[in-house]
């Protein structure tokens, strides 16, 4: 999923741990998720790594959020958790992605689970790039209903065989996502030890969950040409398969 946010950019590129850090700090994440999440960061570093090695492209700026991340519409009680997003931010004609990462997943999400959402949100950064390279994203409107949200999330994507390298990664993302995520241990995990202990979360409205580029930001945008490069080789291969 894509959305916004307004970030301390320096900050999270140096230290994606820092938000997680200031929770514990502050008292709102107990001592041993703390010691869990910062433990099992390198499972995060390892896919990032993995996929970057596999695909021969840069992987966006991470950061680990330290709260449960759940969307609905916003006249519904029904949620759906939402284990990472893909954020594009604009600040002062500056132009950048980061992944945001829910400090649940990372916590008791099993290795080929962690490195699929990763893969998952890597074609998210691809498809947007690609859509700002040929000025064909100005707004992108979400379906007021979960399931349709959920699905157009995945079907709007960059196939994975023609993205990754990578035999393994690829039945991990076909396994999760048929075509939407789904790992119930994971989410059975994350309600039992985390929503119903009361640890932070953020809800997330779907219908005001909506990507809006000003053409005037996006004119002043730089992208690099390798990477436009790469995107246009993904594109031809897509066509093929």
């Amino acid at each position: 999923m894509v959305t916004f946010l307004h970030l301390n950019l320096v900050i999270f590129i140096l230290n994606p741990l820092v938000k997680i850090n200031e929770s514990y700090a502050k008292g709102f994440l107990p001592k041993n998720i703390f010691l869990q999440i910062k433990k099992r960061y390198s499972i995060v570093a390892s896919g990032i790594t993995r996929i970057e090695n596999s695909t021969r492209i840069k992987y966006p700026a991470v950061y680990i959020e330290p709260s449960l991340l759940l969307s609905n519409y916003s006249d519904k009680p029904d949620y759906a958790i939402l284990f990472a997003r893909t954020i594009p931010f604009i600040h002062d004609d500056k132009f950048t992605v980061f992944i945001q990462i829910s400090a649940p997943l990372v916590a008791y999400g099993l290795k080929g689970t962690i490195h699929a959402i990763l893969a998952h949100e890597f074609l998210h950064y691809l498809d947007l790039i690609n859509k700002i390279s040929k000025n064909k994203i100005i707004s992108d409107e979400i379906s007021g209903n979960l399931f349709e949200n959920m699905y157009a999330d995945t079907t709007k994507l960059f196939q994975p065989r023609a993205v990754f390298n990578d035999k393994t990664l690829l039945n991990h993302i076909t396994k999760k996502f048929k075509p939407n995520f789904s790992d119930i241990k994971l989410e059975n995990k994350t309600i039992n030890f985390w929503l119903k202990k009361n640890l932070q979360k953020t809800i997330i409205h779907l219908d005001d969950n909506t990507i809006k580029l000003p053409m005037k930001s996006l004119s002043k945008i730089k992208l690099q040409s390798d990477l436009l490069t790469k995107i246009d080789e993904i594109v031809e291969k897509s066509n093929c398969i």
